[in-house]
């Protein structure tokens, strides 16, 4: 019996969006619905199953965790890039890594944060609770027509969030590291320095790639440089932010709110302080969480998992 362990399906739909009786009897294929937790509960999670199906970077697979796992042969990733696989690691334990497509990331992503946007903008998960509690309007939101959209990180999403921007009416500025002019002109953005960026936009929104140059990009010196009625947005990744930086900065209303998808620790923790603030908009992660992305997920996981049965390599 070949075994499968399908990690982090929080929603529990994966087995019903693939074919997985396709793969045979002699294939086992189980879904876990939370967290494993540290590296002891995983490594007894996982010390029984041939093959690892990650969603995204939920379950990290470091060097450590993959040492533990001698029965493992298989991991199938989901989207092209995962930064929490050791893939070193897994090579020189002979494990096969597969991936599947990225799914509707670009299009999902870039709509949650208008999501967040305007739901900052217009104070709505405040406002949503006051009315579960028979009360009426207590904030005076504010409009985007005539802002400015500072975008740090101006690829794939960023690209996208400046074409939305323009229908909003808002003044486009972004700033990166590498980031050329050629490609503000493309879009129609114009280029700034860091600082002109963080001093000048209304709402700051991050799409940058996660590495040690952009680890803490954001931090209080930042923070400090910002408006106090601006926004910040980060769909990215949570450690692009000093979160510690920015929990004190919101206390202080240093800044007038922030919408996050992404942070430090995922699923974040219960007691975390970013839960108790008010001008704080908080999803859990939800950026390529839709239907369209989870059918490919799913589906290419079993194409996977059939593919590497047949001894096929790609």
């Amino acid at each position: 019996m070949i075994r499968i362990a399908v990690l982090d399906d929080y929603q529990q739909i994966g087995r019903g969006l693939a074919d997985w009786d396709s793969l045979g009897a002699d294939v086992q294929v189980d879904f876990f619905d939370r967290p494993l937790g540290d590296m002891e509960a995983a490594a007894a999670a996982l010390a029984d199953y041939d093959g690892v199906a990650l969603i995204r970077e939920r379950q990290p697979m470091p060097a450590a965790l993959i040492e533990r796992l001698p029965r493992l042969k298989l991991i199938v990733v989901t989207g092209a890039r995962n930064r929490t696989l050791d893939l070193e690691a897994a090579q020189a334990a002979g494990i096969h890594v597969c991936n599947t497509r990225g799914g509707e990331s670009l299009h999902a992503t870039t709509e949650l944060a208008w999501a967040l946007i305007l739901a900052a903008l217009r104070h709505l998960p405040l406002e949503d609770r006051r009315m579960r509690q028979g009360l009426w309007q207590g904030t005076v939101g504010r409009t985007l027509h005539g802002r400015t959209l500072g975008l740090m990180g101006l690829g794939r999403l960023g690209g996208r969030m400046a074409e939305v921007a323009k229908v909003f009416g808002l003044r486009v500025i972004a700033w990166s590291e590498n980031l050329t002019a050629a490609r503000c002109d493309e879009l129609g953005v114009q280029l700034v320095s860091k600082e002109a960026l963080l001093r000048e936009a209304d709402i700051l929104s991050l799409h940058l790639v996660l590495s040690e140059r952009s680890r803490g990009i954001i931090g209080a010196p930042e923070l400090a440089l910002m408006r106090r009625d601006a926004i910040l947005i980060n769909t990215s990744r949570g450690p692009l932010v000093d979160e510690a930086a920015l929990v004190a900065a919101l206390r202080e209303k240093r800044i007038a709110a922030a919408g996050l998808d992404v942070y430090d620790t995922e699923p974040l923790p219960a007691d975390h302080p970013l839960r108790g603030l008010d001008n704080a908009v908080l999803s859990p992660h939800l950026g390529y969480v839709t239907e369209g992305t989870f059918e490919i997920f799913f589906q290419d996981m079993v194409q996977c998992i059939a593919a590497w049965r047949q001894g096929a390599h790609h």
